[in-house]
């Protein structure tokens, strides 16, 4: 067997073909990370501003421009480091080759992420601030897939790889696999048309004509979830949320509707017991306020009789909150004072009565 002879290596080769360009990879993408890191702290202070939960935007286009740079310092310096690389070191003229390729390929794709994020950036600064669409995840896939097939697209070209066949062909796949996926197109243009149409927002408290209710909490391709009382998540496919009947609380203005039902005896004096009862009522909603709790003050509770029931005479008690998850909450402290002031006025909510009247000469 010949054995191998290590004098006939030409070490030096050896070494500005691997071991230097290694090294410039190394320090260039150390100093990359560096640098990133920089970014992100930035990006980790102003996170809570720019990225709201309510309608107060406090974010810019600076912070739409830092947040669109995430990752760009260690591609930046990636593609440094190749340049380096490529005019420095005698390499053969094929590595230079695929080295040009890897260094298009590098600068695309990062133009093609930042220009991604800033559009995203932006689109979600303009429509927090002026409310005019929602900003859900189907928007800002949408948008991701339509700039990252562009630069898809460019790169192919740049490889001279044409892409019209692979247009053609995916147009006439396009066609067999829409027949094949119906119901999934039907979801994604619904749920296209729930954020278009305005009439449905991310953080809006519903109640569909099934029955279920809670808070929107995002619209994707396929279906919308929304959050319950209970924490629990109902999802909702966007096809059926399009055609069914919403009761949105939150629109025209920010406010659901908490109903409770009492009865009060026929011997009550029904002015004192709706005096006494919005008297509760308003001072239970100023406890919440001064709690931190958000009640919506614009407007008042209200009181409506509406029963002559067996032993009581019924009414409804509106109370209202701009938080779906403060009406248990409104509720159970309501029930409570209420229960309390009317011991106190002697306004008596009777127990349930029923006379049993029996023939005597029937026995």
């Amino acid at each position: 067997m010949p054995s191998l002879d290590l004098t006939a290596i030409d070490y030096e080769y050896l070494f500005d073909l691997l071991f230097l360009p290694a090294c410039i990879l190394i320090v260039a993408l150390s100093a990359g990370i560096i640098v990133n890191r920089f970014v992100n702290n930035y990006i980790a202070q102003h996170t809570e501003s720019f990225y709201p939960e309510d309608d107060n935007v406090t974010g810019n286009l600076k912070t739409v421009f830092i947040n669109a740079l995430r990752g760009v310092p260690i591609s930046f310096c990636l593609v440094a480091g190749i340049y380096w690389i490529v005019n420095t070191v005698n390499l053969p003229p094929s590595v230079v080759k695929i080295f040009s390729y890897i260094l298009f390929t590098v600068n695309a794709f990062t133009l093609t992420r930042v220009l991604a994020r800033g559009i995203s950036g932006f689109v979600t600064l303009q429509l927090n601030k002026g409310g005019q669409l929602p900003k859900t995840s189907l928007l800002n896939n949408i948008l991701n897939v339509i700039i990252y097939a562009m630069g898809i697209i460019i790169i192919l070209q740049y490889y001279g790889i044409s892409v019209t066949p692979i247009i053609t062909a995916m147009g006439v796949g396009g066609m067999a696999v829409a027949l094949g996926m119906q119901e999934t197109l039907a979801n994604i243009f619904s749920g296209v048309h729930l954020i278009i149409s305005k009439q449905l927002r991310l953080n809006d408290y519903i109640r569909l004509s099934s029955g279920e209710e809670g808070q929107v909490t995002d619209i994707t391709w396929r279906f919308t979830t929304i959050t319950s009382l209970l924490g629990n998540v109902v999802v909702i496919p966007n096809q059926k949320l399009a055609s069914a009947v919403i009761t949105n609380y939150n629109m025209p203005i920010k406010d659901i509707t908490v109903r409770v039902t009492v009865g009060v005896s026929y011997d009550s004096d029904l002015q004192k017991v709706e005096d006494v009862t919005l008297d509760v009522a308003n001072k239970v909603a100023q406890k919440m306020r001064d709690t931190g709790k958000s009640i919506a003050g614009d407007l008042p509770p209200a009181v409506r009789f509406h029963t002559f029931g067996d032993s009581s005479i019924n009414f409804d008690v509106f109370l209202h909150s701009s938080q779906f998850n403060h009406q248990a909450e409104l509720k159970h402290e309501f029930i409570k004072a209420l229960t309390a002031r009317y011991r106190q006025e002697g306004i008596e909510i009777p127990f349930p009565i029923r006379t049993i009247i029996t023939n005597r000469e029937e026995r």
